[in-house]
């Protein structure tokens, strides 16, 4: 049953960095779209309110999230690396230092998606207000991108789902190890005993 687990604890491992990694793509993407055809619509950077576009302020309005953002993705890929360092994916027993990087990690995966989330989709609704009329013609008039897509905002259910799946598979993969070692500890007590 060992091998088993000990497989399944490298995998998991794996899992968590590569969503780490995941989310910190996605972090510096989600802006792509927006940057593309809402940023030529600014008349003056300095001075948001003068646009040819009403509601295109969203660009602007989503920079400090972004900056967050980006800094919650890089200390979620920091924690997955701590996973390795601790070498969570490869003892055979774990160790204080172990069950307290799993534990931070899970609890910070699930703050950066629930955060993130819920301004994922504030920013989405305000995307959706811009008059994608006025858009449509102003970038027609100057050669821009033209989008009406919330594909960079409603992936985030997929990428976040993931980290949810990946944390719960490492909570599950602690209760595997834990009991495997309280078993093995009995069976050498027993041993002993006799």
């Amino acid at each position: 049953m060992y091998k088993k687990q000990m497989k399944a604890q490298k995998v998991f491992c794996f899992l968590a960095l590569f969503s780490s990694i995941l989310v910190f793509i996605y972090s510096l993407g989600i802006m792509t779209d927006l940057f593309d055809s809402l940023y030529a619509t600014m008349m003056d950077p300095s001075n948001i309110d003068a646009t040819f576009v009403p509601g295109s302020q969203v660009y602007y309005y989503m920079q400090g999230f972004n900056k967050k953002f980006l800094m919650l993705a890089l200390v979620m890929l920091l924690m997955s690396f701590a996973l390795f360092i601790t070498n969570t994916d490869k003892r055979r027993k774990y160790y204080g230092a172990n069950y307290a990087t799993v534990g931070l990690f899970v609890i910070y995966d699930l703050f950066v998606c629930i955060y993130c989330h819920f301004n994922i989709n504030y920013f989405k609704k305000l995307f959706l207000q811009v008059d994608f009329e006025a858009l449509k013609s102003f970038s027609e008039t100057f050669k821009q991108r033209f989008t009406t897509s919330t594909f960079w905002f409603d992936v985030h259910y997929a990428i976040f789902g993931l980290c949810i799946v990946v944390g719960a598979l490492l909570v599950f993969n602690l209760v595997w190890k834990t009991s495997l070692m309280k078993e093995e500890s009995r069976l050498i007590r027993e041993g002993l005993e006799k």
